[in-house]
């Protein structure tokens, strides 16, 4: 399979329409038929030939029978680019091994002076993008099939109803064929039906559920893909920045004569956040931007720059003093910032003690470090702004651009290629606004490049976190209180969020153990920090899973039990569980991933183990999660040696996309729990490299982790970060088991050679 890069062309016809399409409880979805532009780019010939015909805004088919497929969400290493033009080639009846999916940049147009989204939604590495396109892309699909089918049955002199779709081609109840390339003008040509097509029945299904891999796959291992990062858009400007240590700081002084002199050098700016706006729409700290003809010289440029900045208030915070502070709240009488979940009598529930429980967990700040760093592509004009930028949210990266030159709508391109690493990063559009606020002073095409010191120094952190945890257990050895309370700085502060919403980027009210034990509180207290907090992958769900399902496993340790049983009576019997905000917590589910794995992994001999073994398990957005791992103690070494992982996420939609996903956010959980923190002194990040931040080696990880993936028929729901709770308590409970060391204090192998 092939993938082209660039925006799905439009073809060029006289008159075009768009056709409303009522899809289920998604609402209404403008499936675009095309709209002529004069300046819309031809296709490659080589890729679709000559005879190329528009079905729908996402699909092309040449007179080959080649397909040509958009992908309409940022792909992030989520696989996306691969799933949702899966779902539209299923409902299509396209031919796999003749499809070529293309990254499908922003299509705006004007609706009195309000954009118009060509595609819909365009979100990317929120768990998201599934959910949305089996109820927005299945309708794509089936309504080219549909087409086809008229074009079909007027060739053939059959009713559409009598003839049906196979791999790109429509068969006669005779036997006599015609491919989708012959059909594709005159389908291009049907009269719109007035409501959605029928979609197919699952049993109709021939690529949902099989493995389809990754489309990016083979230009990734031979090094051909191509990143923003990548790109070289001719006459262009390179701008690095010296940024300001502190996001509330000034500049005191600037000399930029030195820099100036350096051949190549251009320009210097400064840079200035806009006042007022929330955290990752304008630029993230002053700055001073070295622009210059080549990155050797703007390198050379930002050197020779002679700076003086001055701190703002932040400059007294420490991240240590920072977490005494949260100790503090947790020690004493301060009523919570907000009661997040209050189920029952706590207090009451005290009285039928037979014994009690509590721990404090500690967890550090965190970077995304990701693969790519922070970039952006600008080229401006007095009607036009084209980007080319790794955003996982296009229409945000979109309102920043038109915030800053108040282009219409239209007037604004973006395009998106494969993005190196999002982990919640990319929501924000800090280095976008960056790049505009060059670009409109330049007249050039400006590409801004944060090298990885910036990266890791100039982030929106995943905020660290104090929690206290106490559990009740009655005379027949279940729990029938439980309290968690949390100590942060919210990571949605400062975005417009109202101040009684902040604590739900911290806590979930339905986590477990919610509605599983009578009496339930959980307590959210809020700490003040000037240090910029932003969406992390996988939060706040990896945070609380870590301490929740690790103090579930010390009470089963303190009550001699198999923790296995322990979490199986605690769970109950399988049911449909009422959460209180409307959803519901499928027990039955929830058990079955958790005894898959404990079987996988042979649980039956934890007690005899050599080594040890861990297990943990979490529900998110209706999926479920398990994992099970075994740790051995290699003298002064943990060794990971097995990590199995189970899965239900309703249907699976790319079988093999899903385990990858499964296995990598695995991964990732991991390496965040074994060695990362981030630490700050006179509000100053310490962490300025990955040796200051070292991201996990393949020596530490497990050489594979197993993923089962259970079928189902269930509406599918998101996977890009669904593995990720459950990962790091399995493996702290399975350290906790070879070596009696209970890790409280992440990252855990600091931890666990202090307490060793």
């Amino acid at each position: 399979m092939s993938v082209v890069d660039g925006p799905l062309p439009y073809l060029r016809l006289s008159r075009r329409r768009f056709l409303q399409v009522l899809a289920g409880g998604a609402g209404v979805l403008m499936v675009g038929i095309g709209q002529a532009r004069a300046d819309a780019p031809p296709l490659p010939p080589g890729l679709l030939g000559d005879n190329f015909h528009a079905l729908g805004a996402y699909v092309r088919i040449d007179a080959e029978g080649n397909v040509l497929i958009g992908a309409r969400d940022p792909d992030t290493g989520t696989g996306v680019a691969t799933s949702l033009p899966l779902i539209i080639a299923e409902e299509m009846d396209a031919d796999w091994n003749r499809v070529s999916v293309v990254p499908l940049g922003l299509d705006v147009s004007d609706a009195n002076g309000q954009p118009r989204w060509t595609y819909g939604r365009q979100l990317g590495g929120t768990g998201t993008s599934i959910p949305a396109a089996w109820a927005d892309l299945r309708p794509v699909g089936a309504l080219v099939r549909w087409m086809l089918l008229q074009a079909a049955a007027t060739r053939l002199g059959v009713k559409a109803e009598r003839l049906r779709c196979e791999s790109g081609t429509v068969i006669a109840p005779d036997g006599r064929r015609v491919t989708y390339g012959s059909l594709a003008g005159a389908a291009s040509d049907v009269a719109l039906p007035g409501q959605v097509p029928p979609l197919k029945s699952p049993q109709q299904y021939r690529l949902i559920g099989r493995d389809a891999g990754d489309v990016d796959a083979r230009a990734m291992v031979t090094g051909q893909l191509r990143f923003a990062i990548d790109e070289r858009p001719g006459d262009f400007l390179v701008a690095v920045l010296a940024q300001c240590p502190w996001p509330d700081g000034t500049l005191a002084e600037l000399d930029s004569k030195e820099a100036l002199a350096v051949d190549g050098v251009a320009k210097v700016l400064r840079i200035t956040p806009e006042p007022g706006l929330p955290w990752g729409s304008t630029a993230i700290a002053p700055a001073v931007a070295v622009l210059a003809t080549s990155t050797w010289s703007a390198l050379q440029g930002r050197s020779k720059l002679k700076l003086t900045w001055h701190p703002g208030p932040s400059a007294s915070e420490d991240s240590g003093v920072l977490e005494q502070q949260a100790s503090k709240l947790l020690d004493g009488q301060t009523d919570p910032t907000m009661r997040v979940r209050n189920d029952g009598d706590v207090d009451a529930a005290g009285k039928h003690a037979a014994r009690r429980f509590d721990a404090t967990y500690f967890q550090p700040w965190l970077a995304h470090a990701t693969a790519e760093p922070m970039n952006c592509i600008v080229r401006l004009d007095k009607d036009q702004a084209q980007l080319v930028v790794p955003t996982q949210a296009p229409q945000q990266a979109w309102s920043v651009v038109r915030r800053l030159t108040g282009l219409a709508p239209a007037q604004i391109d973006i395009q998106v290629p494969r993005v190196g690493g999002g982990y919640g990063r990319r929501l924000d559009h800090d280095y976008v606004a960056e790049a505009v606020m060059l670009a409109k002073a330049v007249d050039k095409t400006v590409c801004l490049w944060w090298s990885r010191e910036q990266d890791l120094a100039h982030d929106y952190y995943q905020p660290g976190c104090v929690h206290r945890l106490e559990a009740i257990v009655d005379r027949k050895r279940d729990v029938i209180a439980w309290t968690q309370r949390m100590a942060s700085a919210s990571a949605t502060a400062r975005r417009g969020v109202p101040d009684a919403r902040l604590w739900a980027s911290e806590l979930r009210a339905t986590q477990m153990p919610a509605a599983l034990v009578p009496n339930y509180r959980s307590d959210w207290y809020a700490l003040s920090s000037a240090v910029p907090r932003g969406p992390m992958r996988g939060a706040p769900d990896v945070a609380n899973a870590f301490v929740v399902e690790s103090f579930i496993d010390e009470i089963a340790h303190q009550l001699r039990e198999n923790p296995l049983a322990f979490k199986q009576r605690l769970l109950g019997e399988p049911r449909q569980l009422p959460l209180g905000d409307g959803s519901t917590l499928d027990i039955g589910r929830l058990r079955n991933v958790l005894e898959l794995v404990a079987e996988r992994i042979g649980w039956k001999d934890w007690l005899h183990s050599v080594n040890g073994l861990g297990l943990a398990c979490w529900h998110l957005g209706g999926a479920y999660v398990a994992h099970a791992v075994e740790v051995a103690v290699d003298g002064e070494r943990l060794v990971i040696q097995r990590v199995v992982c189970a899965v239900d996420v309703g249907r699976v939609i790319n079988r093999l996309g899903l385990a990858d996903q499964v296995a990598g956010a695995t991964l990732d959980a991991m390496s965040n729990a074994l060695n990362l923190a981030i630490t700050f002194k006179g509000g100053r990040i310490q962490q300025q490299t990955l040796a200051d931040y070292p991201l996990a080696s393949m020596a530490q990880l497990p050489n594979d982790v197993e993923v089962i993936t259970v079928p189902g028929d269930r509406p599918p729901t998101g996977a890009s970060f669904l593995a990720m709770p459950s990962a790091a308590p399995a493996l702290a409970n399975a350290v906790f088991r070879a070596s009696a060391v209970r890790v409280r204090r992440l990252p855990l192998l600091a931890e666990w050679e202090r307490l060793r």
